[in-house]
């Protein structure tokens, strides 16, 4: 690899973790963002939805337009727009222009990663594809599971939110220098072709719509959430245009390009990678949800929680360094294999094994090693093969089914969470009971906090009062209790992850099959 291909992975690779970095870091700073702006935590929490929301619908449109325009020159657009978003958001006065701004700064960190990676696939040697495209993808991932760390850590040093925005300015200037050095524009054929404006309106709400739709619903009462109007009514609206954008983009006539890929959709092969995309979102976003483990069910303070995600942190960025070298040696089915029986050990020893620290960062180890091989090379490698000049669309529409699945699992995640500590008050009887305790002695020590849903917040109160019994014996049978239901919980998102995760391992065995063939 040249001294020119190097520095272009240099800063496609900072530009990605970059991108990714910063819908992990808002989430340390949104009560402080809710209390600045006075609004509510449903509002509050659309800070980080609707920056998924512009991930979701950009990637497939730019990931087509760098294959019509070149991706040197998307990617110097897509870090401006990223740079002048971050700017906004840091200096939005009020809570709707810090939302359009969030918005803004989506649209431009949306296709860095599929920039990115359709560079590396179309530019360098394809011996060594695997290994640049497992450090994007680690890059990717790390800065998912480092996010709320490193924004809780701006967030203590600098003792306002705007910081989390504004060190985005000076990367994006060098990355813009270092960009417009290193990064040498292919040669592109003519665009004779217009742009699918109508495929672009088609796809944009109806992403729009499914991800809005998502959001809606509640991990405690799940099946309730399906069947409630407003939910229904918007899924609905996404699935009509859906249907839309299809019979649009078959009607598309020469001189027009589709935005969306038919001819690669209609490949069973190309179906099967982009379910497994699904699968390797579903299977980071349970990542998310392992420092709340730490805490709660380890009991380990939350200011050392974060020290102990490291060994997740390190195994992912292994994992796809060394999943990339194995794409360039073995194959992408091959790496996919391995990747998904990691996962599967991780996921299975947390129920089965865990109970300290070290069993922990061991179980965590091979979930990071596992999802780290699948973010990079080998789901990118499938979806591009006989791409010919579709590279970038195959991996935009690649990248969107993996934000699907990053949107849909925490719903389901959290419902288990949720769930466990419905059950508590039944779970401090039976134990009083065993115990020979009378229940009286509880007192109004048990009482619930209202409402449907029941997140960490409650879980930190529940355990306060419980904290306050003065009674040794019934204090220590009551957060016996809690710890009890609160691992019931958290062992469901593990089996849960964990059947994803054969999943993928099915998926994977299922299109070696059809590669075959």
């Amino acid at each position: 690899m040249n001294h020119q291909l190097k520095g272009a992975l240099f800063v496609f690779a900072i530009g990605v973790f970059m991108a990714a970095l910063d819908n992990g870091i808002i989430t340390a700073s949104l009560t402080t963002l809710i209390y600045a702006f006075d609004v509510s935590a449903t509002w509050g929490s659309w800070t980080i939805t609707l920056y998924t929301l512009g991930l979701a619908i950009s990637v497939p449109i730019i990931g087509k337009l760098s294959d019509q325009f070149g991706r040197k020159r998307l990617f110097m657009i897509e870090v401006t727009l990223f740079g002048i978003g971050s700017l906004c958001v840091a200096l939005s006065p009020t809570f709707p222009l810090f939302l359009a701004s969030r918005f803004l700064q989506s649209l431009g960190g949306g296709g860095i990663f599929i920039i990115a990676s359709s560079y590396v696939l179309n530019t360098f040697p394809q011996d060594k594809q695997g290994r640049a495209l497992g450090l994007i993808g680690g890059m990717n991932g790390i800065a998912a599971i480092l996010g709320p760390n490193l924004g809780a850590l701006i967030l203590q040093a600098t003792g306002s939110w705007n910081w989390l925005f504004l060190i985005n300015i000076p990367i994006s200037i060098l990355l813009l220098l270092f960009g417009g050095h290193f990064i040498k524009e292919e040669e592109q054929e003519p665009v004779n072709e217009k742009m699918d404006w109508a495929g672009i309106l088609f796809l944009t709400t109806a992403v729009l719509s499914l991800m809005y739709s998502l959001t809606l619903l509640e991990g405690e009462a799940l099946l309730t959430s399906l069947l409630k109007p407003t939910f229904f009514t918007i899924f609905l609206l996404s699935v009509v245009l859906f249907i839309a954008l299809f019979q649009v983009e078959k009607r598309v006539g020469p001189g027009r390009d589709p935005i969306l890929p038919l001819n690669l959709i209609k490949t069973p092969t190309f179906r099967w990678t982009l379910l497994l995309a699904s699968f390797s979102g579903m299977i980071l976003a349970s990542v998310i949800f392992i420092p709340g483990y730490i805490e709660q069910y380890l009991n380990i303070p939350r200011e050392q929680a974060g020290f102990w995600f490291t060994p997740l942190a390190l195994a992912s960025g292994v994992g796809a360094g060394g999943g990339g070298t194995l794409v360039d040696k073995k194959g992408p089915i091959y790496t996919l294999v391995t990747a998904s029986l990691l996962s599967i050990t991780g996921f299975l020893l947390f129920p089965l094994w865990v109970d300290t620290l070290w069993q922990m960062a061991i179980a965590s180890s091979f979930v990071g090693a596992g999802f780290g091989m699948m973010l990079g090379a080998p789901i990118n490698v499938l979806a591009t093969e006989n791409t010919s000049n579709q590279k970038g669309v195959a991996l935009g529409t690649t990248s969107l089914f993996r934000q699907l699945g990053m949107t849909i699992a925490p719903t389901i995640y959290a419902g288990f969470l949720a769930r466990s500590l419905t059950n508590v008050e039944e779970k401090v009887s039976n134990n009083l009971s065993e115990e020979a305790i009378p229940a009286q002695a509880v007192g109004g020590a048990l009482s619930l906090p209202e409402g449907e849903d029941l997140d960490e917040k409650d879980f930190e109160s529940i355990k306060s009062t419980f904290e306050l019994i003065q009674d040794e014996k019934l204090r220590e049978s009551m957060l016996s209790s809690l710890h009890q239901v609160v691992g019931s919980g958290y062992n469901g998102l593990f089996i849960s992850s964990l059947i994803i995760s054969a999943f993928a391992l099915f998926g994977t065995l299922r299109l070696r099959k059809l590669r075959k063939n």
